[in-house]
């Protein structure tokens, strides 16, 4: 008996890591941002984790809210091509199928060959067909917006939660400078791995992260001891 060989695609995890990276990245970029910021101000360490801890909420059902309007404008879409196009379907098969082996012919396949894939492939699912090869609309990339949503706001919570720990661990005198490498250290892993996961170049990815969560940290700093002179 021959067993089939399964491989492992990375294009599985674009959705959830997507998510995924993007909240936690942002939380710990905003969250650490913030709080370097404020405690440039020269504020007391109490009121520097109500900001923290504020932001992070704040920050959190942000991202929550933003991914699902997003991802479902884009479920919103899906839908309607694929409602118009079952319409078409069922009004025009065989003009439909046509299209489909056309698609099959642009691709490189023999127009005879083609149209017999086409048909045959509509037998057995017709819609799925036209969503996989015309509308571009598959298992692993079709929309999920709950799922973006609570990976966004969960990652953006555990990454903004980092600065926070570093903020209660650090001692007075080195608060800002404590928070900042810890906050860079973590995202040179996060990008790292985001990036072995994805199959992409480590090295960039990593300083990618580290180079805007840097600038980030060190604009808030300005601004924040700007307004501690100023009060």
């Amino acid at each position: 008996m021959t067993r089939t060989h399964r491989e492992s695609h990375r294009t599985r995890h674009i959705g959830w890591l997507r998510a995924a990276v993007l909240g936690a990245n942002d939380g710990i970029v905003s969250t650490a941002s913030l709080m370097i910021g404020v405690a440039a101000a020269h504020v007391a360490r109490g009121e520097l984790m109500v900001a923290g801890v504020a932001g992070l909420v704040a920050g959190a059902m942000s991202m929550a809210a933003g991914e699902y309007v997003s991802v479902s404008s884009q479920a919103d879409t899906e839908r309607a091509d694929l409602k118009r196009e079952s319409a078409e379907l069922d009004a025009q098969p065989e003009r439909e199928r046509q299209e489909l082996a056309e698609i099959y012919v642009k691709r490189g396949i023999e127009p005879k060959l083609a149209a017999q894939v086409a048909r045959q492939l509509m037998v057995r699912d017709a819609l799925g067909a036209h969503a996989r090869d015309e509308l571009g609309i598959s298992v692993t990339s079709s929309a999920r917006p709950v799922q973006a949503a609570l990976a966004s706001a969960a990652t953006f919570a555990v990454g903004a939660s980092l600065p926070l720990l570093a903020t209660l661990a650090a001692p007075a005198a080195l608060l800002v400078p404590t928070v900042a490498c810890a906050s860079l250290i973590v995202l040179a892993a996060l990008g790292a791995l985001a990036a072995h996961t994805g199959g992409a170049p480590i090295a960039r990815a990593s300083l990618r992260v580290v180079f805007w969560g840097a600038l980030a940290m060190g604009l808030t700093a300005g601004v924040g001891a700007v307004f501690g002179i100023a009060t």
